[in-house]
């Protein structure tokens, strides 16, 4: 059993922005294989089914950002799972290009505020994460602001094709094949908007 969580803010006001793509790629994972996430549950939405044969919970947290950790932790508990081989986190990373993306087996927060509560609330920087660029803020920009605000056109097309191909790394990670998913997506895009 995998429990894989998306990391954004529940409420209209923050849909489609840079933070909440998260959410997004569990969408788009709930939508690729018919899995109804609407249940609320462990200060989440959850749902339950089958991604590439494995049984597994998707969840978007709705305790906001920074208390991420807090229902990651009601999760874990409740299903009983290993944090350190059962747990796939997704988030954004405003280190890489828009639309890379990064999979770790662990590490740090790296500022990243969710993940440094799922990591109080675990105890451990040892869980599986896929990281998707959102770009570098520019250098006037407040990192709040410029998190909380909106894809262009053209950055919401590369997103959506990252969402895809976050959904097949999350396939081969639930078979135990994460270097392989290592080994196809850890690379920088092709696709570069000009």
């Amino acid at each position: 059993m995998y429990i894989i969580v998306g990391l954004g803010n529940p409420t209209k006001e923050y849909k489609n922005t840079r933070h909440n793509i998260g959410f997004d790629v569990i969408d788009t994972i709930a939508k690729e294989n018919n899995i109804d996430v609407s249940t609320k549950k462990f200060k989440a939405l959850i749902g339950k089914g089958i991604v590439a044969g494995q049984k597994v919970v998707l969840a978007k947290p709705l305790t906001y950002m920074n208390l991420s950790g807090e229902s990651v932790r009601e999760l874990v508990d409740y299903y009983k799972i290993s944090v350190e081989d059962e747990l796939i986190v997704l988030f954004d990373d405003v280190s890489l290009d828009v639309g890379q993306i990064r999979i770790r087996k662990k590490g740090s927060a790296g500022g990243h505020n969710g993940v440094k509560s799922i990591i109080a609330h675990v105890n451990t920087q040892e869980f599986k994460r896929i990281k998707i660029g959102v770009g570098e803020k520019p250098k006037a920009f407040d990192l709040a602001n410029y998190v909380l605000g909106h894809f262009s056109k053209e950055e919401r097309e590369i997103m959506d094709e990252s969402a895809l191909k976050a959904e097949k790394a999350v396939g081969l990670m639930v078979q135990n094949e994460t270097d392989q998913a290592m080994n196809l997506y850890n690379k920088k895009s092709e696709r570069h908007g000009d």
